[in-house]
């Protein structure tokens, strides 16, 4: 499979300049960040991708969407692919706000509140990871999908730093990193 970091949110762009937290609940991508993700829609438009699975935070709605549109593919929400609950940009949205701005995506998998209420320990997203990883292996055509998510758990399946609009492949059949290191 293929797992894709959203593009530039919003919290990135100010995170990244300042090292503080902005205080942006569920970020939207910034004008970089749409370049990105219609830039990933073009390069992967060959990869041979016939499912995409999405987290619910908006960041990845929006750099999925480009993805979609290219390949003519539904996108399946699925929060287990989202971020650790650390920062405020891992507040989300309720699923019936994300109903009404995203009409054409199917939300009923999902609690009206999807996210954590605390800090996520590390370990809690190294679970998802692994649970979602269990998921993957089970599925005959687990190489044909694209994932769109997010930093921390990108590094909890690969033990990869990705930046934003990055991929990398990733063999759900093969050990889970024996390491991983959490930076702020």
């Amino acid at each position: 499979m293929i797992l894709l970091r959203h593009g530039q949110s919003e919290f990135n762009l100010l995170f990244t300049a300042t090292r503080k937290d902005p205080g942006i609940a569920d970020p939207k991508l910034t004008p970089l960040g749409h370049a990105q993700a219609e830039a990933a829609s073009v390069a992967l438009a060959g990869a041979g991708i016939r499912r995409i699975i999405c987290s619910p935070y908006t960041r990845a709605l929006q750099t999925a969407a480009p993805v979609a549109r290219a390949l003519k593919l539904p996108v399946f929400v699925n929060p287990v692919v989202r971020e650790r609950y650390a920062f405020s940009c891992d507040i989300g949205s309720p699923r019936m706000e994300l109903s009404l701005a995203w009409p054409d995506l199917d939300f009923t998998a999902i609690e009206e509140i999807w996210w954590p209420s605390i800090e996520e320990p590390a370990d809690g997203i190294i679970g998802r990871a692994a649970l979602f990883r269990a998921e993957m292996t089970a599925l005959p055509d687990w190489s044909d999908t694209l994932v769109v998510c997010h930093w921390g758990f990108i590094l909890s399946m690969t033990g990869q730093s990705m930046m934003n609009c990055q991929w990398l492949r990733c063999d759900p059949t093969a050990p889970a990193p024996a390491e991983i290191v959490w930076r702020p």
